[in-house]
């Protein structure tokens, strides 16, 4: 792992609006994420794990803290910057995978890859199959999403999050969807890939089940951390 780290919050505090009350989500959080780490953040629903995921992917922004991405103040940059550190730099996986139905495995994979412009057409299909032969998928590059099983879709999602490749992959809570066997393949699948690319992975669940799979375990509570 980097000695710098890859993020870094101080005392960040966040609030929602419901009706005429403020909800706190995070209050006053610290957090220090190494480069090459794979941390696991669990919380129950309303927590503020999903908040803290929001606000590290540059999605959100805090009432109040300080949060640093790659040595970068994340405040100090205008929208188009933070839109071009999420592009470049953050890989994104969600429990409901988020895949269009009427492009292809290969397709989906290469949608981030769009935006780039000074890839070639020759590198974006390098890099798609490079992603697709890293989750185990190449033979079905071709198919719908349709065609694939939750674990399937769960990969492409993955090879979509990797494609760009990003210093930081945030996943929701990506195994909720599946049933556990899968779910340990696709927690075996994301280990295997912190270890052969050393990209940071920051994920959030809810199941305790997972802990004992991961180098790092924190807690979320009413909107404050613990190890």
């Amino acid at each position: 792992m980097d000695s710098q780290p890859l993020i870094r919050i101080h005392q960040v505090q966040k609030s929602y609006r419901l009706g005429e009350v403020m909800i706190p989500a995070l209050k006053g959080v610290d957090l220090n994420v190494a480069g090459g780490e794979f941390t696991v953040l669990i919380g129950a629903s309303g927590s503020g794990k999903s908040t803290l995921l929001n606000l590290i992917g540059c999605v959100d922004e805090p009432d109040s803290g300080e949060i640093w991405f790659d040595g970068q103040a994340v405040a100090a940059l205008n929208e188009k910057e933070r839109s071009e550190l999420r592009n470049r730099k953050i890989g994104f996986v969600f429990q409901s995978f988020n895949l269009i139905p009427v492009l292809s495995v290969a397709e989906n994979i290469e949608l981030p890859l769009l935006i780039q412009p000074e890839l070639s057409a020759a590198e974006r299909r390098q890099r798609v199959e490079s992603a697709l032969a890293d989750v185990g998928l190449a033979e079905y590059r071709h198919h719908l999403p349709d065609r694939l099983s939750g674990g399937q879709r769960q990969r492409v999602a993955i090879a979509r999050a990797l494609v760009t490749q990003p210093k930081l992959i945030l996943a929701d809570e990506p195994t909720a969807n599946l049933d556990s066997k899968t779910a340990h393949m696709i927690i075996d699948l994301l280990l295997d890939l912190n270890r052969k690319r050393n990209v940071t992975f920051f994920f959030c669940s809810h199941d305790e089940k997972l802990i004992g799979r991961v180098g790092r375990v924190l807690h979320i509570v009413d909107g404050l951390i613990s190890a």
